[in-house]
């Protein structure tokens, strides 16, 4: 996958129209840390606990999204991303482990604001919209990660020798998840084809927007003193 793609068709024109709040988020101090590895341990424990309450809530959404589709091409891509974010979980679960967290912990941990202010709105999109708009909404997250993960592997200013953090890095750039992010981009170009006249763009963006920018508040929770003062 190229970081051309993320610039083209109707999810490229979302992304343009999103403008400083884009790289707001895929540019943020967090995810610069991440790459040079000097992020501090707290600040990453406290993400991790949070992405994972935030997995459980995205696999809601993309259940939501299946029961907004007919066609069965559609909805078998669907369902492919909803069973992707459901085997996800036990890794992550695993991946935590090895930072010290275990699943006992993860159950026990309180939602952050910032954790309850995305996921709730895109499952208020989901629920007040139809299926182009709940996409809109996950997609900033699902071609996101992509994004960010093939920026930092390739970025000179990267470091994945004796970097903690080289294995997130490495696997969203993985050839596995970029293929599911793919379909998900052709699907949600195949909406936006059949759905998205020229009278919904600024509605689609809004939404868009609002996910990017929830986006870096959500790198920002790992980043604030007084969340992370207490891991």
């Amino acid at each position: 996958m190229s970081l051309a793609l993320f610039e083209t068709g109707f999810y490229g024109r979302l992304r343009q129209q999103a403008g400083d709040h884009w790289h707001a988020y895929v540019s943020h101090d967090f995810v610069q840390q991440l790459g040079q590895g000097q992020l501090p341990p707290a600040a990453f424990r406290h993400y991790l606990t949070q992405d994972y309450l935030f997995l459980l809530h995205f696999a809601r959404a993309y259940g939501l999204l299946v029961s907004k589709l007919q066609d069965p091409a559609a909805l078998r891509a669907a369902t492919a991303s909803l069973n992707a974010i459901v085997n996800e979980l036990p890794l992550h679960v695993a991946y935590c482990q090895q930072w010290g967290i275990s699943e006992a912990a993860l159950a026990r941990q309180a939602e952050a604001v910032e954790t309850i202010n995305y996921t709730r709105y895109v499952l208020d999109v989901g629920h007040s919209g139809d299926a182009l708009e709940l996409m809109t909404a996950l997609m900033p997250c699902v071609a996101g990660y992509a994004e960010i993960g093939l920026t930092l592997l390739h970025h000179p200013a990267t470091v994945l020798a004796d970097n903690p953090y080289a294995d997130w890095i490495r696997n969203y750039g993985d050839a596995d998840y970029l293929a599911g992010v793919s379909a998900a981009l052709n699907l949600f170009e195949t909406l936006a084809h059949q759905r998205a006249g020229a009278e919904r763009f600024d509605q689609l963006a809004t939404i868009f927007t609002t996910a990017t920018r929830l986006e870096s508040a959500f790198w920002q929770m790992g980043l604030d003193p007084q969340l992370t003062s207490s891991q």
